[in-house]
């Protein structure tokens, strides 16, 4: 379908890598899908009742066993997140081509999960820096869409000021889209 499957590179930019999930990642992804303040603000829809919370270190194993198989099966990326200055994993970022939808074409959706203390404008503008530099492109869509409930709102300002619009019009509860800007 899109290189990313065939190969997933790594993005860098001065505050964060985003790089493929790696077995080793449980015992820091642990600490993000274990922060029940964090887990909330994940984006749960269509997910079989997954919650992403995930306590132990086995349930954090299982979840990177599907990642790796839905990787392998191109349904979904899913790459772990990484604060440069620290080398700690905050979080992953997890993105697929959603296909066409009327009024919005050709989209993606993307998943931003972080730990609590890292749901911070500084962090957030980061890691949607690099979507916007790579995944239009990467995952072959024109516009991105991601979820911000209203409690998450360094979030929505995040959003906001980086060109995403609520998609209310949609009846999309909850979810903001940003088109691919022409180069």
């Amino acid at each position: 379908m899109y290189t990313i499957y065939k190969h997933c590179p790594v993005f860098k930019n001065e505050q964060i890598t985003l790089r493929p999930v790696q077995e080793e990642d449980v015992a820091g992804l642990l600490n993000c899908y274990a922060d029940q303040k964090a887990v909330p603000l994940f984006n749960a829809d269509n997910c079989n009742g997954d919650t992403f919370y995930y306590p132990t270190a086995e349930r954090m194993k299982q979840a990177l066993d599907f990642w790796k198989y839905s990787y392998d099966t191109e349904q979904f990326v899913r790459m772990t997140i990484i604060w440069n200055s620290t080398n700690e994993i905050i979080g992953s970022v997890e993105m697929f081509n959603r296909g066409e939808a009327p009024g919005y074409g050709v989209h993606g959706v993307l998943r931003i999960d972080v730990m609590s203390v890292y749901e911070q404008e500084e962090v957030l503008s980061a890691v949607l820096e690099l979507v916007q530099e790579h995944f239009y492109h990467e995952f072959g869509v024109k516009w991105i869409m991601t979820k911000a409930i209203d409690a998450a709102e360094a979030r929505r300002t995040v959003l906001t000021g980086q060109g995403y619009i609520p998609l209310k019009e949609f009846e999309l509860s909850d979810y903001y889209g940003r088109i691919q800007k022409e180069l």
